[in-house]
């Protein structure tokens, strides 16, 4: 699995949540999500659909076990403190893709148990070491020797050759030795968390005719700031906003308005003054309504043909925004109910028949610039209005209006700050009718 395949199911889990009702699971066409809730956060499990239910449990009872043995409080910054050590214990669980045949405490011997090869180097630069120092003994040994013999027979004692020999006199013993010290390669550290975050969060509401055209395109975004350590709390945002669709900005009320307008940095207007900590703060939002239909992402054409009692049905999508990667694309076609399963001619992706809730879902992992047209033939029984409205969903890592934050300053002394950014770009509806 690819690392976009992987980050584009963990931004669609919290899609598919029910927090009404109480479940362990919940399945896409693709893929099972087993999950157990911990306080604040959830221990999820990724597996197909086509493995043991009763074993992804366990494996997951399991894996939120190990947690508590590493971390004081189930909270995320504990969990990012202590992330190596979980990756490690959880690597003793799952190999490979497959559940190992272990418990807790085979687990805890596993991970604390010395290294043999760590042993053995240790071992050798003891030895060295003795070596060392027994060498720099018996040297001593032979100068202090000379040294008498000189002066008894009265001569000078022997020096040392070098930048400036340096003599033996006055029963002073001058000895240098010179040692091989092999240091272990230091354990690579993953970095802190950055103390200051941000959200980057799209949702677009799309309505298109059946017969082409685009009826209403809303989209709204917002920049939400998060900061752990009061150190950071006097800063100012540096926004780069490349937009060129005409979208309407605006700032909260403390953030500096001529600020943005002038030099697009976002800050208080009051200075000396702080972000709130450890909350989610939106500091800018924008909106963007049109009826172009060139600004429209995806477009979907649905071709329904009656023949004889049936209808042939042509489906197609081509991405017009090319910047943009989609991940999890689902559209879906409603169908008759009572006429069985379509016949799926040629499809570029997979499908799935929800013949419970009569709809066929054309699932495409990803579409993108290097992918960014397909199609899907299919023949049921029906009529053309049968086939509509047609809804898609997708999750992107990258915004449509490409409003970034680029760099992040304190107020005093302008200084960089480190800082983190999580773009999210979802479907609140996307019809077409």
């Amino acid at each position: 699995m690819t690392r976009t395949r992987i980050e584009g199911l963990l931004a669609a889990f919290p899609k598919l949540m029910n927090t009404g009702k109480q479940h362990t699971f919940v399945e896409t066409e693709s893929v099972r999500y087993v999950y157990q809730p911990m306080e604040k956060l959830y221990m999820v499990l990724i597996t197909t659909k086509n493995s043991n239910i009763l074993e992804d449990l366990e494996t997951l009872r399991l894996f939120s076990r190990v947690i508590p043995e590493y971390c004081r409080a189930l909270e995320e910054n504990e969990i990012s403190e202590h992330c190596f050590d979980l990756i490690f214990a959880f690597d003793e669980i799952v190999a490979l893709g497959y559940r190992e045949n272990v418990n807790l405490a085979q687990i805890r011997t596993f991970t604390e148990m010395d290294s043999h090869e760590e042993k053995v180097f240790r071992a050798v630069r003891e030895t060295q070491e003795r070596e060392a120092k027994a060498e720099m003994r018996r040297k001593a040994k032979e100068l202090q020797q000379a040294r008498r013999d000189a002066e008894r027979q009265g001569k000078k004692a022997p020096g040392f050759g070098g930048f400036g020999s340096s003599a033996v006199s006055g029963g002073t013993t001058a000895a240098m030795i010179t040692e091989t010290i092999i240091e272990t390669e230091k354990p690579k550290v993953a970095p802190a968390p950055a103390s200051v975050h941000m959200k980057i969060e799209e949702k677009i509401s799309l309505t298109c005719g059946r017969d082409g055209g685009l009826q209403n395109m809303e989209l709204h975004g917002m920049i939400m700031l998060h900061i752990s350590d009061e150190k950071f709390a006097r800063i100012r945002l540096h926004v780069e906003n490349e937009d060129k669709r005409g979208v309407q900005l605006q700032t909260h009320p403390n953030v500096d308005k001529k600020l943005f307008t002038a030099e697009s940095q976002i800050g208080l207007k009051n200075p000396e003054k702080s972000f709130p900590i450890n909350s989610d703060v939106g500091v800018l939002k924008w909106r963007l309504q049109t009826t172009e239909e060139s600004f429209i992402p995806l477009t979907i054409n649905c071709w329904p043909s009656e023949s004889g009692s049936n209808c042939d049905v042509n489906i197609e999508y081509e991405l017009q925004e090319e910047s943009l990667e989609l991940n999890d694309v689902v559209i879906t076609i409603p169908l008759p109910s009572g006429v069985g399963a379509p016949v799926i001619g040629e499809i570029d992706g997979e499908y799935r028949h929800d013949s419970r809730r009569n709809l066929l879902e054309w699932c495409l992992p990803v579409i993108d610039a290097k992918a960014k047209s397909g199609s899907l033939e299919f023949s049921i029984a029906g009529q053309p209005s049968d086939f509509f409205p047609v809804q898609v969903s997708f999750v992107s890592k990258k915004n449509y209006c490409n409003i970034q934050v680029t760099k992040v300053t304190q107020v005093d002394g302008n200084s960089p700050v480190r800082f983190s950014t999580e773009t999210t770009f979802l479907v609140d509806k996307y019809e077409i009718l």
